[in-house]
């Protein structure tokens, strides 16, 4: 659509500096609160947008794509995550579907270095009880954890995060393993020191951390499930930063309130808001609200893609981040 000004939806508040750029190439409506649309505004978002740029808490399903207008051309997805899109129905409306990959990766990367220090170091209670004001005091045998240095790491799903999670444990001195869909080229291998693993169940039976890396797709929908869970050691600990469909919560909580699990340190959850209240009481379980890639830097680098994407669109080009049904 070269020469056009696009008619641009935003289903959420974006840092100011994205917003205003997004003001002043394309003719944009914005959010005054930071809340998800409603199922009506978004149904209304697609009659009138030309581009509509939604987030991980907008379902974009069949049922509202048949009601978009015929001028809905481009799904520009703030996030990398695209399972809340249904890209199918999308690209048989001829909707092309963009996303934004690679920006969350160091942030992410960061977050499950940090929960597995938070888990195996006790981090949560300790900080409990200094602002309960109750620390009487250093001793030799309080809130004694156990270190990163000399642990196997199962990765399962071996992306760009799940390679950036690789560097930092080769870093902490821990022995890297994964198992992934496809076997990384061996020079990748060598260069992170990693155990590639062609079953999932003889790898995540033999780790002292498995680390959730893979996105949410129905081949990974409760990968983790009960019987997997159990074949973990009962001395080890689960990572999640990816998706929370990907672990059986309703098991995996059962296995950690029983002492058939060490530990967990998640910042998904498989009903999204929705937690088990039995993961809150447990001591051994650190939960984030959702917040692997919150950072200034990289929100800021999501919005720069898009941009780029709808951008792109509008010159009358495909946009370099499309995503196709094949690559989910």
């Amino acid at each position: 659509m070269p020469g056009q000004k696009l008619n641009v939806v935003v289903t959420r508040r974006l840092p100011d500096v994205v917003e205003t750029r997004l003001s002043e190439l394309f003719n944009v409506t914005l959010r005054d609160d930071d809340a998800p649309m409603t199922r009506d505004a978004l149904v209304e978002a697609v009659k009138t947008a030309d581009v509509l740029v939604p987030t991980i808490t907008d379902k974009i399903d069949a049922t509202l794509l048949a009601s978009a207008g015929p001028q809905l051309k481009l799904i520009a997805n703030f996030g990398a995550g695209v399972d809340h899109i249904d890209v199918d129905s999308a690209r048989q409306r001829a909707i092309l579907v963009s996303n934004t990959p690679g920006v969350v990766t160091e942030d992410t990367a960061d977050m499950t270095l940090a929960l597995m220090l938070a888990v195996t170091r006790r981090m949560p209670e300790g900080l409990r009880e200094m602002q309960s004001g109750t620390w009487g005091g250093w001793s030799p045998t309080a809130f004694l954890g156990g270190r990163l240095g000399g642990r196997r790491l199962g990765i399962l799903g071996m992306g760009r995060i799940g390679q950036a999670v690789a560097r930092r444990a080769k870093a902490f001195g821990m022995q890297v393993h994964y198992h992934n869909r496809k076997r990384l080229r061996p020079e990748v291998e060598d260069a992170l020191e990693a155990t590639y693993w062609e079953s999932l169940d003889q790898m995540v039976a033999r780790m002292d951390i498995v680390s959730i890396n893979c996105p949410h797709t129905p081949s990974t929908f409760h990968l983790m499930n009960a019987r997997r869970l159990k074949l973990m050691k009962p001395n080890a600990v689960i990572v999640n930063t990816s998706r929370g469909e990907v672990i059986d919560e309703n098991a995996m909580t059962r296995m950690l309130r029983a002492g058939e699990l060490a530990g967990a340190g998640l910042d998904v959850y498989e009903n999204g808001t929705d937690v088990n209240p039995r993961l809150r009481e447990l001591k051994n379980v650190v939960l984030l609200p959702h917040m692997g890639s919150s950072t200034v830097e990289g929100r800021v680098e999501m919005g720069e893609k898009v941009i780029i994407n709808i951008k792109t669109f509008a010159d009358g080009h495909r946009p370099p981040d499309q995503v196709f049904p094949s690559m989910l």
